[in-house]
């Protein structure tokens, strides 16, 4: 009966570490720093450097700002390579995610990931999910991440 307790609770403490080693913050804390978080979502500043690669980690669904541009290999859990290209002031969508991620380029690479803690509640919200940020918008955004990275 001793014997199982403590069984049961080794493979507890060893999943809810494996979990925590999954959030990016705290798996790859060189490359994804927390910028900002509430209920609803979390923005990561992601930097590479060249040729650096991370350790496996997940991110929910949300939108990455290229900052720079970049040539990445990203490796799902399940092996599938996938090349990206981006060039500064890109945006894409990702769904839920668990890869590793490496620079294939000389250059350093830096991004914003605005990752979504909750699905829309309404039909409203749901339609805009889709919609991608105008350029106005997209300066803006940009523009205020530059000037509170600017400030001590």
């Amino acid at each position: 009966m001793l014997h199982r307790l403590l069984w049961t609770a080794a493979v507890g403490c060893l999943a809810v570490s494996f979990a925590r080693a999954q959030d990016p913050t705290k798996a790859d804390p060189q490359h994804y720093i927390l910028r900002f978080e509430n209920d609803r979502v979390q923005v990561l500043y992601v930097h590479y450097g060249p040729h650096e690669k991370s350790s496996m980690h997940e991110h929910p669904a949300g939108v990455v700002v290229n900052l720079t541009a970049g040539h990445l290999r990203l490796t799902d859990g399940q092996g599938k390579v996938r090349d990206v290209y981006s060039l500064p002031g890109d945006t894409q969508w990702f769904p839920f995610v668990k890869h590793t991620v490496e620079n294939l380029g000389d250059q350093p690479f830096n991004a914003v990931y605005i990752c979504l803690k909750t699905r829309p509640t309404t039909a409203a919200e749901d339609s805009q999910a889709d919609t991608p940020l105008s350029a106005e918008r997209l300066d803006e955004i940009l523009e205020a991440f530059a000037q509170a990275k600017a400030k001590p």
